[in-house]
């Protein structure tokens, strides 16, 4: 079963804890272990994992991506979210995470983030949990 995850962005770039929906899907399929693969469906968006316990850290994450890959360059994409494409391409689109005893097996300060680059916007998520 694949769970598809709608979300809602607020600003150009932002990145927004999904930690507890892909949890809830563990919980739903009731898998005890096996992997959890998360898939972003779009190419200006991405996925990562990163410290959830201080909100500073995804402030100074989205400082950087807009100091390496600035919103205003040259680009020839007309459509003018080059800068969303790039980044998108540099984080990623996917994370494999294991489960073990019905739990993602992520570090004491890991959570997984959906990553906007060129919102807001009405975007989805997938979640698909293979057993073990």
């Amino acid at each position: 079963m694949i769970f598809d995850h709608g979300i809602t962005t607020h600003k150009r770039r932002e990145m927004i804890d999904i930690s507890k929906a892909v949890a809830g899907d563990i919980k739903t399929e009731g898998l005890n272990d096996g992997l959890c693969v998360v898939f972003v469906t779009h190419t200006t968006a991405a996925v990562t994992i990163n410290e959830n316990a201080d909100p500073d850290v995804t402030r100074d994450m989205l400082y950087k991506f807009k100091q390496m890959v600035p919103e205003n360059e040259n680009y020839r994409h007309l459509e003018g979210n080059s800068d969303a494409h790039i980044l998108s391409t540099l984080i990623g689109c996917s994370l494999t995470i294991p489960i073990q005893n019905g739990q993602l097996i992520l570090g004491t300060w890991q959570g997984i983030y959906f990553v906007e680059l060129d919102g807001p916007r009405q975007r989805r998520f997938k979640v698909k949990l293979l057993k073990g």
